[in-house]
């Protein structure tokens, strides 16, 4: 047992020396001579979470990287300016000026005002939610020849979606919370507990999708007592949530309308988490199939970002939450992982970091680009085109392949 701690210290101590060098690398240069800039701008109040902590700032600018970031840029997030300042940063006191730089790194799409403030040709990458965007919004950054990376596509080496996989784990851990307050008499809830006591029969919870979050929800719910119901047309992933769980007696099906229709009647939480396919979740439950559901049951919809699972499911946000049809809770808010924000902030901060050291030896983001498929996933406009073959459809817009455009670069 010593030993292996002492293995895993050890790798854990060589990974840590590898992000943070003992010699200050030469400073990242563009054409010109002049410094590349990672700009981290402040999100809008619907937005709690920030894409670097001031000690990942401190690894980037000790890797040659300059970072630029706005005042109260971690106010949400718990992290100071004072922080930000210390690890190397420059703080700006203006949006204008943090959208100047070579890189934004936001977690919101960028409004119109802030891609007009971006030069031609720069970068942004933050989240695509696809569902709340229109084609004048991809025209515009089209025009404005934005090289634009959506972080919920970016992959890795193996193909996996981390940053998704990140929030996932958190918007899973913390549906079960939101539950829970929203069963409770002080939201006019119905008055129950998440779980279960002696001699009181189990909240019952129905999840449709049987991935992360939905993994992440079981845990939860399964800890506090709850009888849990999971949903899922592919079987292998039932099974793997299955063994997951180490729950052999854990209730999953395949999704068939009159067993679901059947779990959901009896509910009194529902938590959305199904997959995109072909860019929108797929629309299982009917505005008739809620109708049936008992009075102050709780929907939490947290596949809204790609169009909800629900029919009856409309955006809501963190200031507005909820809102009720035919006198069921529905919760719709897109950012969930929000609520908690240091913690999705270090999560995120953790995946972009090696990214951006990894760009800054290749020598910028065409280079990373070329270099690595699993990080050109996540290209949807590149230099004036639609790179992305779901969005392009879409919005009626000429598809420019990246593949075909990385080829002819590269040779």
């Amino acid at each position: 047992m010593g030993k292996q701690r002492k293995e895993d210290v050890s790798g854990l101590a060589a990974e840590l020396y590898q992000l943070h060098p003992q010699e200050v690398l030469e400073r990242q240069k563009k054409k010109g001579g002049e410094k590349v800039t990672i700009g981290i701008p402040k999100e809008n109040h619907s937005e709690k979470r920030v894409t670097m902590r001031p000690e990942a700032v401190d690894i980037l600018v000790n890797n040659g990287l300059d970072v630029c970031v706005e005042s109260k840029a971690g106010e949400y997030s718990k992290h100071s300016d004072e922080e930000y300042s210390n690890a190397g940063a420059k703080i700006v006191y203006s949006s204008k000026e943090v959208f100047e730089s070579d890189i934004i790194l936001k977690i919101a799409p960028p409004t119109y005002e802030e891609i007009d403030y971006m030069k031609p040709g720069k970068t942004v990458i933050s989240a695509l939610q696809m569902s709340l965007l229109s084609k004048k919004y991809f025209q515009h950054l089209i025009k404005k020849e934005i090289t634009a990376l959506a972080y919920d596509l970016l992959q890795d080496k193996v193909g996996g979606l981390p940053l998704v996989r990140a929030m996932s784990e958190i918007a899973g851990s913390t549906v079960m919370l939101i539950a829970a307050e929203y069963l409770s008499c002080l939201n006019n809830g119905k008055g129950i507990i998440l779980g279960g006591i002696t001699g009181v029969p189990p909240t019952k919870v129905v999840i449709l999708g049987a991935g992360t979050v939905g993994e992440y929800a079981a845990r939860t719910a399964i800890g506090l007592g709850a009888e849990v119901k999971i949903f899922d047309n592919h079987i292998y992933r039932l099974k793997r949530i299955k063994d997951q769980l180490n729950q052999p007696n854990l209730y999953t099906s395949a999704i068939d309308s009159s067993m679901l229709t059947d779990a959901l009647m009896r509910a009194d939480v529902a938590i959305g988490a199904l997959r995109a396919e072909g860019g929108r979740a797929p629309v299982v439950v009917t505005e008739e199939t809620v109708g049936q559901m008992k009075p102050n049951s709780v929907i939490i919809d947290v596949s809204i970002d790609r169009g909800g699972c629900f029919e009856t499911s409309e955006v809501t946000d963190h200031k507005n939450p909820t809102f009720r049809k035919f006198d069921v809770i529905h919760y719709c808010v897109p950012n969930i992982a929000s609520r908690v924000a240091r913690t999705a902030t270090t999560a995120i901060s953790n995946i972009f970091t090696p990214m951006l050291i990894k760009m800054s030896e290749l020598g910028g983001i065409d280079e990373m680009i070329f270099a690595h498929k699993w990080f050109a996933s996540g290209v949807y406009t590149y230099h004036g085109g639609i790179t992305n073959k779901n969005m392009a459809n879409k919005h009626n817009l000429p598809y420019k392949n990246l593949d075909l455009i990385i080829a002819a670069k590269i040779g």
